[in-house]
């Protein structure tokens, strides 16, 4: 009886698999691809000709294209040259460096436009302390502030790429007498080339696509296609000409998505034999030491102001220390939108991870025609910037039961930032041996027993940061959540733009601060409970 029963248990494990995999297909397809697609049908030929038949829809392009641009070949260069510094000489320090050089990642990325505003403003710090007449507001500024948000993303994948590289290929060619420009030329350009072209289209990508720097810091001359989207969802509620705006988005968030796709992880694919040895040379570590501080002042100097503007009494004409700033904050309902933030980010943080380790289980063990909707699905929403992904739900759901509660915040956020950990797990998962499941299938060992047993304590410290990475940017985002959001769950980044619109910078200077400080104590708690494994 008892084996019939286990026969029986065995023949029904397929099945539960195969009909979990399709629940997780239906969710997934009303999660992403109904949005998108009410968003996309939502476009109407009257719509199309308003937004292009403006006069001021190829300036909006080329100031977009321009700043993109701009930034994306500044940081790049920036971020290679920090990655070489902290990977390749023999530096101190290299930890705390790493550490400031990633701080903006952990804030909205208006608040790098506003610490901008802060320091070069017609009032700012810097302004009145150098007597600047220069302007902060326009081109310029815009690019200053998108590199602060995007030269973190593009520091960590350099840095990743960078350490990963071959020393031997080097070893050989000093041997036969290459000069450096022909190492570089032959060796080191061919290992860049692929993995480089990700970096610089997802940074190009994510310039493009943000609102939050521009929307601080441009003028009444200069302004960018996500402005203009936000202004015609939000500020005029018309949808139809916001749908057209957040299409042309999709655009460079989806070429940056095929690119990094067709180039993920090959550049990382040979064994690595041999580790660069560090340069020790006094020239090589004077230059790195001076490029990291200089680096490392101007990405705290957003966060100094924070502090100045946040605790003096009234910036610039009484500089006394108070705390009134922040009390006002938090009467102002800081409190009840900081605990809503809290809650939303730490469920997305446990629910995101679940479904990300379940999605990629299937995806990296067991595959089927199912599995490769779910992959396909999966990544997909990497190439969905917040903000039309925010405008796609708008459009799906309203009037629906879900529109205005803390689960369709907890939904939204789940699918924006889905894809990067989901890949941190299905290449966790895929390096496990794929001979685990027969073997335990052999010996009587369920893959339930298999998954708790083996591959999530396996996996700790890939799901410790996959929750990382989901409560910190739920924390910080505001693209995303923007336009569903009410007075009654609306999370505590959403006040830097009610701040900002009533023109309290010292409240939003407290927001930030605030965001920063929750972040960081985030950070720290995975470090321990890594450090405990």
């Amino acid at each position: 009886m008892t084996k019939d029963l286990k026969t029986a248990s065995k023949k029904r494990q397929p099945y539960l698999s195969e009909s979990l995999k399709w629940l997780l297909a239906a969710i997934f397809f009303v999660a992403i691809l109904l949005p998108l697609g009410f968003m996309l049908f939502r476009i109407n030929d009257q719509s199309v000709q308003d937004a292009f038949s403006t006069h001021s829809f190829g300036t909006l392009v080329r100031n977009s294209l321009a700043v993109a641009s701009t930034a994306t070949v500044l940081t790049i260069l920036l971020a290679y040259a920090l990655a070489i510094a902290t990977q390749r000489c023999d530096i101190r320090l290299k930890g705390l460096f790493a550490l400031i050089f990633t701080l903006p990642m952990l804030v909205p990325s208006i608040s790098n436009g506003m610490g901008l505003i802060i320091l070069f403003g017609n009032n700012g710090i810097l302004t009145r302390f150098f007597h600047w007449n220069g302007n902060i507001y326009g081109f310029g500024g815009i690019v200053v502030g998108s590199m602060l948000y995007a030269l973190p993303v593009a520091y960590l994948m350099l840095s990743d790429i960078l350490r990963y590289e071959d020393m031997t290929p080097y070893e050989a060619a000093r041997v036969l007498g290459l000069s450096k420009w022909r190492q570089f030329t032959a060796i080191t350009w061919p290992y860049l080339r692929r993995p480089l072209a990700s970096v610089i289209f997802s940074v190009f990508a994510l310039v493009i696509t943000d609102y939050g720097v521009p929307t601080m810091v441009s003028d009444a001359k200069f302004k960018t296609l996500p402005m203009v989207m936000y202004d015609a969802a939000v500020g005029k509620s018309d949808f139809a000409q916001g749908a057209v705006y957040g299409s042309l988005l999709l655009v460079p968030a989806i070429l940056a998505f095929v690119i990094d796709l067709f180039n993920k992880d090959r550049s990382n694919s040979s064994f690595v034999t041999s580790q660069h040895e560090p340069h020790k040379s006094f020239g090589a570590r004077f230059w790195s030491y001076l490029l990291c501080s200089v680096t490392s002042l101007l990405m705290l100097l957003p966060f100094v102001a924070f502090g100045l503007l946040a605790f003096s009494k009234q910036y610039p004409n009484n500089l006394t220390f108070t705390l009134e700033h922040v009390t006002q904050t938090f009467k102002r309902g800081a409190d009840g939108y900081l605990l809503n933030a809290i809650i939303i980010a730490l469920l997305v943080g446990l629910i995101g991870t679940a479904v990300a380790f379940i999605t990629a289980y299937f995806t990296a063990r067991m595959s089927s025609g199912a599995s490769r909707f779910l992959h396909l699905a999966s990544i997909t929403t990497g190439a969905i910037p917040g903000l039309v992904l925010g405008l796609a739900y708008v459009l799906a759901f309203k009037g629906s039961f879900l529109y205005g509660t803390l689960a369709i915040l907890i939904m939204v956020n789940m699918v924006h930032f889905f894809a990067s950990p989901y890949l941190m797990i299905y290449n966790s998962l895929s390096k496990i041996n794929v001979n685990l499941e027969p073997v335990g299938q052999t010996l009587g060992i369920s893959r339930i027993r298999m998954i708790f047993g083996v591959f999530i304590p396996r996996c700790r410290g890939t799901l410790l940061e996959m929750f990382s990475y989901f409560f910190v940017n739920c924390m910080m985002t505001i693209s995303a959540v923007s336009l569903l959001a009410t007075p009654f769950n609306r999370p505590v980044s959403l006040m830097i733009t009610q701040f900002n619109d009533q023109s309290k910078l010292a409240y939003c200077a407290v927001i930030a601060l605030v965001i920063l400080a929750v972040n960081l104590l985030m950070k720290g708690i995975i470090r321990l409970c890594k450090r405990e494994k």
